[in-house]
């Protein structure tokens, strides 16, 4: 791809255009500027020259980049409504991986150790053993993965800090607050449930084990703007 074509991604990108229909124009554009050099061989000229000319009657970045821009439908999702990309799906994507976690915990209580009262007991099961500890490692760092989910949204779209900021925040502060709490009643079956934020506030573990997480959460996304601030100061 040339450097006017990845100009213009960029461009189309940071507009809030859908990544989707930013690959299918430069694809169509790229079609068509190979037609134009073809053609402009044809008549004569050299490959250097007749790429010039091609790109020269594409026109300009701005030019090819409004004829996008002035097509709201092609709008991506963060664009439209970045507050619900950036609250509501995050929040979503957290409580799916926490019922996953919960599930895997539950169904592995009831499968491997039906008879004691809670889950958390040794076990010498190697099967038992890696069906835990799929479970345990996704309560563990399903906020972490989350926050990175957000962060590969945020760079496809070329997103500035605030939104993925709220996000991370977002994501911490639920991590951090989540409690685990298993029941089993005399006879009954074992029950898992969680809860969050109110009243699993405790100071000062809560403030450190946010700490501790939003470095993590976010680095994918701090390592993105640093290079990218390289890459567009050199």
């Amino acid at each position: 791809m040339s450097q006017p074509f990845k100009e213009l991604r960029e461009r189309l990108l940071r507009a809030g255009v859908a990544p989707r229909h930013v690959r299918r124009y430069l694809r169509e554009l790229t079609d068509h500027r190979a037609d134009l050099v073809a053609e402009e061989q044809r008549a004569g000229l050299a490959l250097a020259d007749a790429e010039a000319v091609a790109l020269t009657r594409l026109g300009t970045t701005e030019h090819l980049a409004q004829a996008m821009l002035q097509q709201p439908r092609l709008r991506s999702w963060t664009a439209r409504v970045p507050w619900a990309i950036f609250t509501l799906a995050p929040i979503a994507l957290l409580a799916a991986a926490y019922f996953i976690a919960c599930f895997i915990l539950w169904s592995g209580w009831q499968i491997f150790l039906p008879a004691n009262m809670n889950p958390f007991v040794p076990i010498d099961s190697p099967l038992a053993i890696l069906y835990f500890g799929i479970g345990r490692n996704l309560y563990i760092g399903a906020p972490v993965l989350t926050a990175w989910a957000i962060t590969l949204l945020a760079v496809r779209q070329r997103l500035s800090w605030l939104w993925p900021t709220v996000a991370f925040a977002l994501v911490v502060v639920i991590g951090a607050t989540a409690s685990l709490h298993t029941h089993r009643p005399d006879g009954g079956i074992g029950q898992v449930s969680m809860s969050f934020l109110v009243g699993n506030f405790a100071f000062p573990d809560t403030l450190v084990r946010m700490l501790g997480m939003l470095p993590l959460a976010a680095l994918p996304y701090l390592v993105w703007r640093v290079r990218n601030r390289r890459v567009a100061a050199s």
